[in-house]
């Protein structure tokens, strides 16, 4: 899978996970999360959606150097190779 994909999947797992007014189309790389409505329970629910999504596992503490969606999708790729 490689990185547009990555980014395409995401967008869509983050979209069904979010309870924010979003315009997804417009989430790119340089997207911070933390602007994507997720505060510290939902981001818990959203990394068990993108395991599950993406057939990956980690620990969320993993996860504390990443900071947009663009090194959110370079993270994934990392892991599923």
């Amino acid at each position: 899978m490689n990185t547009d994909e990555i980014m395409g999947k995401l967008r869509e797992i983050m979209r069904a996970s979010s309870q924010a007014k979003v315009d997804w189309s417009a989430v790119g790389a340089d997207t911070a999360i933390a602007d994507l409505g997720f505060d510290s329970l939902a981001i818990l629910d959203l990394i068990y959606d993108i395991q599950q999504g993406f057939g990956v596992d980690f620990d969320a503490e993993e996860m504390t150097h990443v900071g947009t969606v663009g090194a959110l999708a370079e993270f994934l790729k990392t892991r599923m190779a």
